[in-house]
């Protein structure tokens, strides 16, 4: 169940008791190799992907081979994701962690950025402007639990033609981890894929984006300075701020038609 029916006061000149839909809120543990790595507030939907994503994301695996066991169990109202490898995840790694701009705590921080700076991507994509609006709309489109609640961000990957997968979460970070998640845990070449999102584009979801390996992405909202340096530096093409037939382009305009 993604929503719950809650009985709310609304004013309207006065008082009415009005049902709506409020989100479902869930802790989900990661846990690896039996040490915990974070708790990240979750829709409880695909959590095997959005534990996998962020392990990934944020550099603890870096193939599916590593993997020798997945399970997600239920302790109460919380979710617990046990992931063990065959390799050390905690060799050489400090625990730094940043409190970052989704109000979530990111780990190692300083050392992602300086891994990913040196990154570049060159995927082979290019897409049209009417394209970017079409799928942008699309997103919208199948936002039903966006709908229901107003709680939650939406993340797709993408061809320049089609939406391939669909996720929404409470937290934009959620939902492309578990793009990211199932692109790894599936082996999905996302070198010609984009990613097409709400919410703000901070530095932690462009280093997100980039440790994936998808060049091209959109977002209905804006993006940080940070995020659009680490995008110059990176070579991703970053598009924002996206209207029914307007957008914003950041960075490396040679992936959009026509320019």
């Amino acid at each position: 169940m993604e929503s719950f029916d809650v009985e709310v006061q609304e004013y309207r000149g006065g008082f009415v008791k009005t049902p709506i839909k409020s989100i479902r809120e869930v802790p989900l543990t990661i846990m690896l190799n039996g040490r915990e790595v974070v708790t990240l507030l979750c829709t409880a939907k695909h959590p095997e992907y959005l534990a996998v994503g962020f392990l990934k994301s944020d550099a603890f695996l870096s193939s599916p081979d590593q993997i020798t066991d997945l399970t997600v169990r239920e302790e109460g109202k919380r979710l617990v994701a046990e992931v063990d490898t065959c390799h050390d995840p905690w060799k050489n790694r400090t625990m730094e962690r940043s409190i970052t701009s989704g109000c979530g705590k990111g780990t190692n921080f300083g050392r992602n950025v300086t891994t990913i700076s040196k990154r570049r991507l060159n995927g082979d994509i290019t897409v049209r402007p009417d394209q970017v609006l079409a799928l942008t709309k699309e997103l919208h489109e199948r936002s039903t639990l966006y709908n229901a609640t107003r709680g939650c961000h939406n993340s797709a990957l993408c061809t320049p033609d089609e939406i391939l997968l669909f996720r929404e979460d409470i937290g934009r970070h959620n939902a492309i981890d578990m793009i990211c998640g199932q692109c790894f845990l599936d082996n999905i070449d996302v070198e010609d894929k984009m990613i097409v999102s709400t919410g703000r584009v901070a530095s932690e979801i462009l280093m997100k984006v980039v440790r994936i390996g998808i060049p091209l992405l959109v977002s209905t909202a804006v993006a940080t300075s940070f995020s659009v340096d680490l995008a110059r530096k990176t070579g991703i093409t970053l598009i924002g701020n996206v209207k029914d037939d307007s957008f914003w382009i950041y960075n490396d305009k040679k992936r959009i038609q026509g320019l």
